[in-house]
């Protein structure tokens, strides 16, 4: 089998409590030195201008238009547009006093100006950070006062949201512009508080069309992005100019390597969360390459319309959505007669079996493109020649599916917003990778580090440990948590918590999580150990295990019932039965986990941390089945393995 990797360094023993690490690899793209930023170009502000020059009169940026509640075509804004309300934006916030290094907010659903924002922001050496409320109910005020934000530009129907928490903001926020109108009464109670408001149009009319430009420099702080990977506070997220220029850069010379290039000519859809650097450094590819991108309504019920009336040729999304695409299709192909299925078995596996053999895409079975898989090509808008996944784990079968079936090029990715979104990427038309997340990028080294507690050696010869990288896309740090930066940033070595296992061929595949904290399949971190403290207030339980995983959207549980609790409700119910017999009662189970539920709703869990199924274990955990340690905490490892096989 072909290696997509070059071995730079050996592998390190295990001393003292430092565990073994196997050795560094490169992609055979970087085999020679990692990529280094264009030396001319100091921030992604020279991306977009240099596109303006090129193609002034091109498509940026579109959304569609809204005529008495009718929701009709994309109406497009050139790059020449966009640049001349960027420079007006980035002079009207000097005018406020924010100085280049000062942090600017930027909080809603992506829209024209979310990007005309960060470009203006970018324009003045100023520090854009991204708000999202996903993080919880607090973190968008958490996020301005530890930042410091001073002025915030915020999507107009969650000016409200904005103002309940202002009072608790005033130390730093004195500004805020709305993506599009203020209510007269929102100004007034803005300005009782000493904050002033203003629309999208009166703040840009205040700006002047021929501002100088400050210097701006590569290790300049571009953004700082807030995550909630752990449990506690988001943390800051620093990246500079030098990460975002040279991971847009990376993306160019991994398409151009594996595939063929974005131009001009190119469409993309944005959807996915400007606030994640994922749909970030995608967009700003597609700046650089002087592309279009265009925006959804912000509503998922009209997703499929809005793809429909763009017909992109690019598409990001994250294993959820790919999932209702490969479930919607396959649905359509069972309820076809028998001469459609027959059909599609056949081109299936004549495409599936060509694939594998190592043919292009493009070329393993023209006929069958045209014949039967332009249906589906279809649901994407017909123009969709290249897709993108990342976020979390694609299932096997489902990249597989989309392979042969959208007659497009899959790629998955594997990043996180310290490594400045895609760490690892898989090669398009290398059948090989699908089920991993491909190879480092060209900015990157990895190696594998052994975690002896859950049993993964990364010198073994299936090598398995935590990924651990170094490269030149990689975060300068958490934001005014120096301790924080320190546990995760160990001799050059950032500990990314996640646990990989190297394949033949080079490439990557994620198997686990070393901390107690996990993804879902949208993207969204669950912290297991607060769920579990949140379910365990509930008093009919006496100890409860919450799983989740990247592959599923919701989270499912076992719970130990409290004996009494569990038997007093049976009888008020008319269930027979002892507690084990009880136990195993759909109707046992459906009461608990409504409960379980109605705890975590009372104690403000989010809806993606509501259990969607639960099991009812008799038996209290125990060290005689290996389910804890001896000071009482779950050994999840162990927990999973037991469970596994239950139905829920």
């Amino acid at each position: 089998m072909e290696a997509y990797t070059v071995k730079v360094e050996e592998s390190r023993p295990a001393s003292g409590e430092r565990p073994s690490a196997g050795p560094v690899y490169r992609c055979i793209y970087a085999k020679d030195g990692l990529l280094d930023p264009p030396s001319e170009i100091e921030s992604p502000w020279e991306f977009f201008c240099g596109s303006v020059k090129l193609y002034p009169q091109n498509q940026m940026l579109g959304r569609r238009e809204v005529n008495d509640g009718q929701v009709g075509q994309y109406v497009w804004q050139t790059y020449e547009e966009v640049y001349n309300k960027a420079i007006k934006i980035g002079s009207a916030i000097r005018g406020l006093g924010v100085n280049p290094g000062d942090r600017c907010g930027i909080y809603g659903v992506n829209c024209p100006e979310w990007v005309t924002a960060m470009e203006a922001c970018v324009s003045q050496g100023i520090c854009y950070v991204p708000l999202y409320d996903t993080l919880g109910a607090t973190a968008v005020e958490f996020i301005i006062n530890h930042a410091e934000i001073s002025m915030v530009f915020v999507q107009e129907n969650k000016i409200q949201s904005m103002l309940t928490c202002l009072l608790r903001c005033v130390a730093h926020l004195k500004t805020i512009v709305s993506f599009g109108k203020v209510a007269d009464e929102q100004k007034q109670e803005a300005e009782r508080i000493g904050v002033s408001c203003f629309s999208w149009e009166e703040f840009l009319l205040s700006g002047n069309v021929n501002c100088r430009l400050p210097q701006v420099c590569k290790d300049d702080t571009c953004t700082i992005m807030y995550t909630s990977g752990t449990t506690g506070d988001p943390k800051g997220v620093i990246l500079t100019n030098r990460a975002v220029i040279t991971q847009v850069i990376n993306t160019e010379q991994l398409i151009l390597e594996t595939d063929k290039a974005v131009t001009e000519e190119d469409t993309y859809f944005s959807f996915l969360p400007l606030a994640h650097i994922f749909d970030q450094i995608i967009e700003n590819y597609c700046i650089y390459k002087g592309a279009s991108i265009g925006f959804w309504q912000g509503d998922v019920r009209y997703l499929m319309e809005d793809l429909q009336q763009l017909k992109p040729t690019l598409f990001c999304g994250v294993p959820r959505v790919f999932d209702r695409i490969y479930t919607g299709v396959k649905q359509k192909v069972s309820s076809g007669g028998v001469l459609s299925r027959k059909l599609f078995e056949i081109a299936y596996e004549h495409k599936l079996n060509n694939l594998k053999r190592g043919v292009r895409q493009d070329m393993a079975s023209p006929f069958f493109d045209r014949l039967v898989f332009n249906k589906i090509k279809q649901v994407l808008g017909g123009r969709v020649r290249m897709m993108l996944s990342g976020a979390a784990p694609l299932p096997k079968h489902v990249e597989e599916f989309l392979r042969v079936t959208s007659c497009s090029v899959l790629i998955q990715g594997y990043g996180l917003t310290e490594s400045c979104a895609g760490c690892f990427t898989s090669v398009a038309n290398v059948f090989s990778m699908v089920g991993t997340v491909g190879i480092p990028v060209m900015t990157i080294e990895a190696r594998l580090e052994s975690v002896p507690d859950m049993g993964y050696d990364a010198l073994s010869a299936t090598a398995r440990g935590e990924i651990c990288l170094r490269g030149k896309t990689l975060f300068s740090g958490y934001y005014k948590r120096a301790d924080l930066t320190d546990e995760v940033l160990v001799d050059g070595w950032f500990h990314t918590g996640d646990i990989g296992e190297l394949q033949p061929d080079g490439a990557m595949k994620i198997i686990d999580r070393k901390k107690n904290i996990f993804k879902l399949s949208q993207g969204e971190y669950v912290a297991v150990e607060n769920i579990e403290s949140a379910y365990a207030q509930c008093s009919l339980i006496t100890s409860i295990w919450v799983y989740g995983n990247s592959f599923e959207s919701f989270l499912v549980g076992v719970a130990v019932p409290e004996k009494q609790a569990l038997e007093n409700w049976a009888a008020a119910n008319d269930l027979t039965g002892n507690y084990v017999e009880l136990c195993k009662h759909p109707k046992s189970r459906k009461y608990i986990m409504e409960e379980l539920n109605n705890t975590g709703r009372r104690l403000q869990l989010r809806g993606f941390e509501m259990l969607k199924a639960i099991h009812l274990e008799p038996f209290l955990f125990d060290m005689e089945r290996d389910l804890i340690t001896p000071t009482f905490k779950l050994k999840r490892p162990q927990l999973l393995k037991y469970y596994k096989a239950r139905t829920y």
